[in-house]
């Protein structure tokens, strides 16, 4: 019973030791292309957390993220997420800029349709409960807050006009749900507002929203 405490507490110190090593050097999602992410099912291997410069200043044009690749490319963007047991679950993500707004989009397939939304991604049900997030663009870090957009109209004009449900025919000439979009607004946090000093936040009935 000895050795066993002994090796249990040796054990837990390992992964103490681990995890703030991690804490420190951060470990990045993987960046698989799109036929190794189709290979496995539609899934990469999500990463811990994230490093990077911590940006301050509020920005006033996303524009230039659209410079950076979809996240199958080596400069993906990158998201980390709030988990519920206090280690950071990060994935690569694709932002669609518009000026001053930013968005960001995912969508579902294959097996995550038979499941409710936000349930069918592990960072999806991160963000619903806890809408705090970080995102790593172009090696810095920007600390958000996503607010997701409920109203269908508004995810089909960020679309280009596209329904955010996309319906295809089988062989049979049956009708099928074959992806299924989403969208949330990501807002700048922890930054000073402009010319007041004061911090800058999401809207306080959107946070609320997302809650």
């Amino acid at each position: 019973m000895k050795r066993l405490k002994i090796g249990l507490l040796g054990l837990v110190i390992l992964l103490a030791g681990t995890l703030v090593t991690l804490r420190v050097t951060g470990l990045p999602p993987g960046h698989p292309s799109a036929e190794d992410y189709a290979n496995a099912g539609r899934s990469a291997r999500p990463g811990l957390w994230l490093t990077g410069e911590l940006v301050r200043e509020p920005v006033t044009n996303w524009d230039w993220v659209n410079q950076f690749g979809g996240p199958f490319s080596e400069n993906a963007t990158e998201l980390e997420t709030r988990t519920w047991y206090g280690i950071p679950h990060s994935v690569t993500v694709l932002l669609v800029p518009q000026g001053d707004e930013l968005y960001l989009q995912s969508s579902a397939q294959t097996f995550r349709l038979s499941r409710e939304f936000p349930y069918g991604k592990a960072w999806w049900r991160n963000v619903e409960r806890d809408p705090r997030v970080r995102l790593k663009i172009d090696g810095k870090i920007y600390e958000m807050t996503a607010v997701l957009i409920q109203d269908r109209a508004e995810v089909a004009r960020l679309r280009g006009g596209r329904d955010p449900i996309v319906r295809e025919v089988d062989a049979d000439g049956n009708e099928y749900i074959a992806e299924e979009w989403h969208y949330w607004r990501v807002f700048q946090r922890n930054v000073p507002e402009y010319g007041t000093g004061s911090l800058l936040a999401a809207p306080e009935s959107a946070i609320s929203g997302a809650l």
